[in-house]
């Protein structure tokens, strides 16, 4: 697992928190506006004090709120992989996945009081236009997500002989 933390969550902690630092210095805050591709993918710096996708944005305690369940998500990964909970590789590939997104995403909380959205993209469906701001470590969070779904069908969690 330490293999997995060092060489898949470290890089995509790094690359998250780079493209972050590049994006505070350089566009401003929810009023400039890079187009990449037109009518698709914009680079927008957003300040989101809530969860995934901007949801309970705006709280006045939101971020000392949403910080504190990000450190106790952490510890509950700790315990359950102490436990045997994530016996194979997908589900410990998620799980360096989850914690690259995790620190990440508190990393932020603590620099700037928010954290940093930045990819934006209209994927010109309905439901979903435009596609909520997010940045990499929220990707990580959603592929890790994904991940373990998948595992908790294809892996048996090890059993610990009393």
């Amino acid at each position: 697992m330490l293999r997995l933390l060092l060489f898949l969550s470290l890089p995509l902690y790094i690359l998250d928190q780079w493209t972050k630092h590049w994006i505070v210095k350089n566009i401003e805050v929810e009023t400039e506006s890079w187009v990449v591709v037109q009518n698709f993918f914009t680079i927008h710096h957003v300040k989101n004090t809530g969860i995934a996708f901007g949801q309970f944005n705006g709280g006045e305690y939101s971020n000392y709120v949403f910080g504190g369940i990000a450190l106790a998500a952490l510890g509950l990964i700790t315990w359950l992989y102490r436990k045997g909970m994530f016996p194979g590789g997908i589900s410990r590939t998620a799980i360096a996945l989850l914690v690259a997104g995790v620190c990440g995403n508190f990393t932020d909380r603590i620099l700037h009081g928010y954290v940093v959205d930045f990819l934006s993209f209209d994927l010109h469906v309905k439901f979903a236009n435009p596609w909520p701001t997010f940045n990499v470590a929220d990707a990580c969070v959603v592929v890790a997500a994904i991940l373990l779904a998948i595992a908790s069908f294809k892996e048996v969690p090890e059993q610990k002989v009393a």
